[in-house]
């Protein structure tokens, strides 16, 4: 049966009552009406009618899902049910992240004829450098940033698993200013910096005279979260005597101060964050089962950035506005090869440090790799980044030596052992190997002067 191209004007007039930007497309992608937030927000007041929607939106000349993104409209078709994605679409504002959703419309003979598409922007992340907002474009940044914004509308306490320097409490901000509660307060308890025997007291409150010292009557930290957000970061390093007491919280709501009858009831949604591996410390024994799977309703995992190679100039270029910003640094491209093949065992939070050391180094307007601190433009955790991972090597020959029992390992033998492993691997002129070692050509000489070797300088 063929389908009458043209929408019930009905319909497209019912768009434009809508608030947020919205447009009408058909089967073949074509834009039929625009609301004006959509022309207001997405396409500088200029009309899209006619083009298509992949073309508007994102600048390609191909549908999203020929162009390796998911297509929301691809995916309508094949289910014929409404459907959600995140993506991220080209605006008058540069690149921004946006929640989309997809519903199809059917004729009178029940086949989808047309489909209509929400869009709402995600406002705390963005595909540029931008300081306010967390960034990326990476493929597992994408991931974790559409769970995000799928968890974010609901009451559902989020557990965050990801190593040190990754940015939890940047994602739990995330979770918090995307939610219904982003009026309301974000209060972070740093679990581990909290001693059993202040942690009832600070998160729960306490009564003049409960104990000693407590000189006056005291709100907890669930109070002050109260109609907000209670982000437990480091979650793992709750004293086993709390963890009942947090438990007694979430499954009823409510609390008692310490030294106090009086049962409060709390209104908060929990975001808790670690990351210690809780599984393998419920068969220790060490954080209780029952707590686990209260926190952990929607688990999200926050990539290492060695999983978000891509975003590293972007990252780049947003930390050093913040470490420096009225200085307007960049980084050489020389300077950006070694941070590439180094492999950020603190994640982000290493790159800022690195960044704002390398910015006191500094005296003019590029950093460069002399500027960098040495451990990154020596070592290496990648295992093989650069040629034979001298430090990568050195680093995993000392976690082996540690955990064979050995209480002291030779740092310098070792990372001594992994560049003879890189000379001998290595054909070509030892400027070619100082740039695939992350090395100035003059550092790498003396290093191989006091080891004896002898590379040649030209090919």
């Amino acid at each position: 049966m063929t389908i009458d191209p043209r929408p019930l004007p009905e319909l497209i007039s019912f768009l434009e009552t809508l608030p947020e930007p919205h447009i009408l497309c058909d089967r073949e992608y074509r834009i039929i009406a625009a609301n004006t937030a959509y022309r207001s927000a997405n396409a500088g007041g200029r009309s899209v009618i006619g083009r298509t929607c992949y073309e508007v939106s994102h600048h390609y000349s191909v549908p999203c899902d020929r162009a390796g993104e998911s297509c929301p409209l691809a995916r309508s078709l094949q289910s014929g049910q409404r459907e959600r994605v995140l993506h991220l679409h080209h605006t008058p504002r540069g690149e921004e992240y946006v929640n989309i959703e997809l519903s199809p419309v059917r004729d009178e003979a029940g086949e989808i004829g047309w489909f209509i598409e929400k869009m709402e922007p995600m406002q705390v992340a963005r595909g540029v450098a931008d300081h306010r907002a967390m960034i990326g474009r990476a493929p597992a940044f994408q991931r974790m940033l559409e769970l995000v914004s799928r968890v974010a509308p609901s009451e559902a306490s989020v557990l965050l698993q990801g190593e040190s320097g990754t940015g939890k409490e940047l994602v739990a901000t995330a979770v918090h200013e995307a939610s219904r509660r982003a009026d309301h307060p974000f209060v972070v308890v740093d679990c581990s910096g909290l001693p059993e025997t202040l942690f009832e007291s600070e998160v729960f409150g306490h009564e003049r005279g409960a104990f000693t010292g407590a000189v006056a009557r005291k709100a907890g930290l669930v109070e002050a979260a109260s109609g907000g957000t209670l982000f437990l970061d480091e979650v793992g390093d709750i004293p086993l005597s709390m963890q009942v007491k947090l438990l007694r919280l979430l499954e009823t709501g409510t609390y008692r101060r310490v030294g106090s009858t009086e049962l409060r009831r709390a209104d908060i949604r929990l975001v808790s964050a670690t990351h210690r591996p809780l599984q393998q410390m419920i068969i220790d024994g060490s954080f209780r089962q029952d707590l686990y799977f209260r926190i952990n309703t929607f688990p999200i995992r926050v990539p290492p950035l060695r999983e978000r190679a891509e975003d590293l100039p972007l990252l780049v270029e947003a930390l050093l506005d913040r470490v420096a910003p009225r200085r307007g640094l960049s980084l050489s491209s020389g300077a950006m090869r070694v941070l590439s093949a180094y492999a950020f065992p603190g994640n982000i939070r290493e790159l800022r440090n690195v960044l704002e050391r390398a910015s006191l180094m500094c005296d003019g307007d590029v950093i460069g790799p002399e500027h960098l601190a040495e451990e990154v433009t020596i070592n290496d955790n990648t295992g093989g980044t650069r040629l034979d991972g001298v430090v990568g090597r050195a680093a995993m020959d000392a976690r082996e030596a540690l955990s064979n029992g050995d209480g002291v390992v030779d740092l310098d033998e070792l990372q001594r052992q992994a560049l003879l492993r890189a000379v001998r691997s290595h054909t070509g002129s030892r400027r070619e190997l100082a740039r695939k070692l992350g090395l100035s050509e003059r550092t790498l000489y003396r290093r191989l002067q006091a080891l004896g070797v002898h590379v040649p300088r030209t090919e």
